[in-house]
């Protein structure tokens, strides 16, 4: 059985190389487009940490971006702290992988006030301090074709995010394919809620990482006929 990856690139490329590496096919078709946004930088000084909820954050920010990398990183986890790192922060705390965390983490060090990094749908972090929107990731009209091929054919499809998710079931169902002949695999349980009942065979990653999501893809792999979940 192969995998499904639906992921915006570059990092559906990388999930298709740590699929390889363990020994798995997969197909790679993103929903999304990622594309950068105008936006107004505060003023620096009145900032006192820099938070991203993802790396296409640190990617698509911009030059602007320069102007806080000298102060303190929050990044959600190790993929978003990398591309910081990229982007010339050195100063970085990287979470456990989810938003919540991120958060807690931020109020434990009490660093303030914050500024999100953000993508034009994203959920709020509980931190003072101003929102910018940096990137746009715009859903694609269909399935793309070897999607749809992959799916049918039994492939697990990799749920990045709970948007992905519902994505991906509004747009299976709207090409035929019926949910009780698919599989997935999500990266945590809201993405895994987002996606609904009534798959063949479901799994939910131990860790909100890409190697958990992996992980758990691949024992669905592993499983023969009638022993989805």
């Amino acid at each position: 059985m192969s995998l499904l990856i639906l992921r915006p690139q570059p990092g559906a490329e990388r999930t298709r190389e740590r699929a390889a590496a363990l020994g798995l096919d997969a197909v790679v078709a993103p929903l999304f487009v990622v594309t950068p946004m105008a936006w107004d930088p505060p003023d620096a000084a009145s900032i006192g940490a820099v938070a991203m909820t993802s790396a296409n954050a640190a990617r698509h920010a911009g030059p602007a971006l320069y102007r806080f990398t000298h102060l303190p990183l929050y990044a959600v986890g190790a993929a978003t702290a990398a591309a910081a790192r990229a982007a010339g922060f050195d100063r970085i705390v990287a979470g456990a992988g989810d938003a919540a965390a991120l958060t807690a983490l931020i109020a434990a060090e009490g660093a303030g006030p914050v500024l999100h990094l953000a993508g034009e749908d994203h959920r709020p972090l509980a931190a003072e301090g101003p929102v910018a929107v940096v990137y746009r990731a715009a859903p694609v009209a269909m399935l793309p074709p070897e999607a749809i091929g992959a799916a049918g054919g039994g492939a697990v499809a990799l749920l990045h995010s709970p948007r992905a998710a519902g994505m991906f079931r509004t747009l299976a169902e709207g090409v035929g394919l019926a949910v009780a002949d698919l599989r997935i695999a999500a990266i945590s349980p809201a993405a895994a809620a987002t996606a609904g009942p009534g798959w063949k065979a479901a799994a939910i990653a131990d860790r909100p990482t890409d190697d958990a999501l992996l992980a758990a893809a691949a024992r669905l792999c592993d499983q023969g006929p009638g022993r989805g979940a």
